[in-house]
């Protein structure tokens, strides 16, 4: 029970830092909110990095599949912090969460993961959701919907990537390398999309990076009390805080067909958690050791930070 509460804890702080970024997103770019994100994060990031006693350099064991995770982590977080800039809450969790799905097929040819038929079929329904969601051709497909795609797709990369190479690479490798990219890459770009920034929504951004931090802080304290299984489908509590922080502030009344296709993939991903529960399901548990929320800025990882405390990697 204390896994699951916080588990949904640290899910109310990431729709309340989607509500702040969607309020950003009305004013800036989402590079220029990345960069800054990035940038006020570096002294509190630093210090944790500081207390990484493990031994080592800092230079990568696989360098190739560190630059796959920094590229696809800052680019998952790019086409979030888009998509709720210019698409309802309800709309751009429910595209978000088919990253489990994504995650179970890319587990098949990264991880060698056997995915049979039960799985697959769940993966089939989730996919359909997700066009549900869409509405190809009843509704314009624009750069929203795209990015949110994209950042669903590599998100869910990300995620594979850190779980077939966690375990072999410190703590501090897999956390410096993608922060860095993120913050020189949206450093290039933002020159190009630059606005003056008021103290206010400096402050905004600021509490942007913390919030980040705090929900980190909630679900590595969640999996410490609790199995995967336990904490993982927590996520989904996010559409009923996008429905209810859309009408509160944004006048978002989700359709119905996004709340059928948000059901269906929720059913499709609860079903792929309790599979890969199974003794005999998995070899690999993809879904379940990835345990930090699709669409984060590059960086810190909760599976990192576990790795700490003597868990399994994520």
């Amino acid at each position: 029970m204390q896994a699951a509460l916080l588990g949904l804890a640290a899910f109310a702080v990431f729709a309340t830092h989607d509500v702040i970024i969607k309020l950003l997103g009305s004013s800036y770019s989402a590079i220029q909110i990345l960069f800054f994100g990035a940038l006020l994060s570096f002294p509190i990031i630093t210090v944790i990095l500081m207390r990484d006693a493990q031994p080592g350099t800092l230079r990568p064991k696989h360098p190739g599949w560190i630059a796959l995770r920094s590229l696809s982590g800052s680019f998952a977080a790019l086409g979030a912090f888009y998509a709720f800039s210019v698409l309802p809450l309800a709309q751009v969790y429910a595209i978000l969460f088919a990253a489990p799905l994504l995650i179970t097929l890319l587990a098949i040819p990264i991880l060698g993961e056997t995915v049979r038929l039960r799985r697959g079929m769940a993966v089939l329904a989730g996919l359909c959701g997700v066009i549900v969601v869409l509405r190809p051709g009843g509704t314009d497909f624009g750069l929203g919907h795209a990015a949110a795609l994209v950042s669903a797709v590599t998100g869910a990369l990300n995620s594979i990537v850190v779980r077939k190479i966690g375990a072999e690479e410190r703590t501090v490798v897999m956390i410096l390398y993608p922060m860095m990219t993120n913050f020189v890459l949206m450093g290039i770009a933002l020159p190009f999309v630059y606005r003056p920034v008021p103290l206010v929504d400096f402050g905004l951004m600021a509490i942007v990076s913390a919030m980040v931090l705090v929900a980190m802080a909630l679900l590595i304290m969640a999996y410490q009390r609790g199995e995967a299984v336990m904490v993982a489908p927590m996520q989904y509590s996010q559409i009923l805080w996008a429905a209810l922080f859309g009408a509160l502030f944004f006048d978002e009344y989700p359709d119905t067909a996004t709340f059928i296709g948000a059901g269906i993939i929720i059913l499709s991903g609860l079903y792929i958690l309790r599979r890969e529960a199974g003794s005999d399901a998995s070899s690999n548990q993809p879904v379940l050791r990835t345990r930090t929320r699709v669409g984060l800025p590059a960086g810190p990882r909760v599976g990192s930070f576990m790795k700490r405390t003597r868990k399994d990697d994520a």
